[in-house]
């Protein structure tokens, strides 16, 4: 069966970091993109950033261009979301995808960030 499961969000004050997790089961992590998104209250979900299956080429979105990294650790089947200089406009459900050509894809539940004083 598969899982893909995130965790780490919370509330952090504005200028603080979280590190977000993504933990895959049930199918060949190494097969599939990670894409990590973000819906906002009031807003459509949003693609974030992107990890390739080797881990060798992300891609992020302007809004959180040098402030968030995506990583993966194949031997874990996990991906990661660290996020710093967090503003208060990156408040919302992120949630993990993974995707596959040809395999379909899967996505998790999500985990709440709310950034606030």
């Amino acid at each position: 069966q598969v899982h893909l499961v995130e965790s780490g969000g919370g509330l952090v004050q504005p200028g603080g970091s979280l590190r977000l997790s993504c933990a895959a089961s049930g199918f060949t992590f190494t097969n599939y993109i990670i894409s990590w998104y973000r819906q906002a209250p009031g807003n459509e979900r949003e693609s974030i950033a992107s990890i390739t299956r080797t881990g060798e080429s992300t891609f992020y979105a302007d809004s959180v261009k040098g402030r968030f990294t995506i990583s993966r650790d194949n031997a874990k089947n996990m991906a990661y979301l660290q996020m710093d200089k967090l503003k208060p406009e990156d408040t919302g459900v992120y949630s993990c995808k993974a995707v596959s050509s040809g395999r379909g894809d899967y996505w998790g539940k999500g985990t709440l960030v709310t950034v606030s004083s």
